[in-house]
């Protein structure tokens, strides 16, 4: 049997084919991957951006529910252009609707030849164009309101209510302020925030944050009570403040909303509601209500032991007519304050009974320099505690606060209690 053999020149044949071969199948591996991802930036170019980053866009607030076939972005804005009708010169209403994606509102030129023909007003988008077409006496003219118009219309406030069987617990959610008027008048606005009370026990208090420069803020916080029976719903009442914050001084009050539970079936599932919000109604009594202090001076340990007995007839702070007082006691020296003191927090109730007992070290021999100042103040747990009434007893006191000083003066180690009328804090 004659043996195969093979020439040097088939064995260097193969590598080239095997070379050739595999040049071409990269190629081809190379212009299909690009192909692909052609495709695929083509595809994803052609998509819409998804909803979630619509409302980031500057001044517009678009979600996907609000979206009709009449508000599409692209094209059909010309469309909307076109068929909008002419605003007038002199008008202030600024619709909503007619913002771009911007946040910008259309502006109209009309020819001085025709100033009321609708076709020949041509809109350009910019903000600065509104500024111009508003004339400081057409401003004056459309924005005058009585002064009782000012006082009703303080906004609306939106809220709903639902019950959580599972849980027995109450839910409120509140969810925006629309039309608040400005507090801040160099600004033109405020900085809105809502604090809520469950009546009439005033047991659950809370707050919304702050926002910032808006006359309608959308806050959309939702506050849950647990341990409150469905039976007991239709019993309470739910009073919103709508405050707004100031940073160097008290924080101004816009106004309030109260909600009488009773008659409101929560049963079926959550109740959107809505209420115009009112001035507040603070409705308190002439008098400011009295104090019943005990006084004892003595000499020889040179101490001034106060007793803060009672206190009735304190007028009403709120809508629910009840206070949560206490009584601040400040000591003074020479009109400088050396010392201070406060009794304990008595809930809800206009005759509050305190019986705490408090003993100052007096720094002089004598009372001549000293005063003692009495704060009766109401308990707002998250905010500044309202003054109801204030008592001085000093030796310049006038009426029954500089005769109770004169008797512990002349009487010491005595106690003497006497009621006292209190003042304006």
């Amino acid at each position: 049997m004659a043996p195969i053999t093979t020439s040097r020149e088939e064995f260097d044949e193969i590598p080239t084919v095997v070379g050739i071969f595999s040049a071409f199948g990269l190629v081809f591996t190379v212009s299909l991957f690009a192909w692909i991802c052609c495709q695929r930036k083509s595809s994803k170019s052609n998509k819409t951006p998804p909803y979630k980053f619509v409302h980031v866009l500057k001044g517009v607030d678009i979600y996907p529910e609000n979206l009709n076939s009449k508000k599409k972005f692209g094209a059909d804005d010309k469309n909307e252009v076109k068929n909008k009708p002419a605003v007038p010169k002199n008008s202030l209403h600024l619709d909503l609707e007619k913002r771009d994606l911007n946040g910008n509102f259309p502006k109209t030129n009309l020819k001085a030849g025709s100033p009321s023909d609708p076709e020949n007003a041509t809109p350009k988008l910019t903000l600065e164009g509104e500024k111009e077409a508003v004339s400081p006496d057409s401003l004056k003219s459309s924005t005058s309101l009585t002064s009782e118009e000012k006082q009703e219309k303080l906004g609306t406030l939106f809220f709903s209510l639902e019950y959580n069987f599972e849980r027995k617990a109450f839910v409120v959610n509140i969810k925006e302020a629309r039309g608040l008027p400005a507090m801040d008048e160099q600004s033109m606005t405020s900085d809105p925030y809502i604090k809520m009370t469950i009546l009439p026990e005033k047991k659950h208090k809370v707050k919304t944050r702050v926002l910032r420069k808006t006359l309608d803020p959308a806050f959309d916080e939702t506050f849950t009570f647990y341990g409150i029976p469905y039976t007991q719903i239709q019993e309470l009442a739910l009073h919103f403040t709508i405050l707004s914050f100031d940073r160097f001084s008290r924080d101004d009050i816009i106004g309030e909303v109260l909600i009488p539970l009773s008659g409101i079936e929560l049963s079926e599932g959550k109740m959107l509601m809505n209420r115009e919000i009112i001035k507040r109604n603070v409705r308190k009594s002439s008098g400011r209500g009295e104090l019943l202090i005990s006084l004892c001076y003595q000499s020889t340990t040179n101490t001034l032991t106060v007793v803060v007995l009672k206190a009735r007839h304190l007028p009403k702070s709120d809508v629910s007519g009840l206070s949560d007082p206490y009584v601040k006691v400040n000591l003074y020296h020479a009109k400088k304050r050396i010392s201070k003191k406060k009794t304990h927090v008595k809930k809800c109730t206009p005759n509050a009974v305190f019986n705490e007992l408090f003993v100052f070290d007096i720094p002089c021999e004598g009372l001549e320099d000293i005063s003692v100042e009495f704060l009766v103040l109401d308990s707002e747990r998250g905010s500044r505690n309202e003054v109801i009434g204030q008592l001085v007893l000093s030796a310049a006191a006038e009426g029954t606060g500089g005769e109770h000083w004169k008797e512990i003066c002349d009487y010491p180690r005595r106690q003497i209690a006497k009621w006292h009328v209190l003042c304006d804090g």
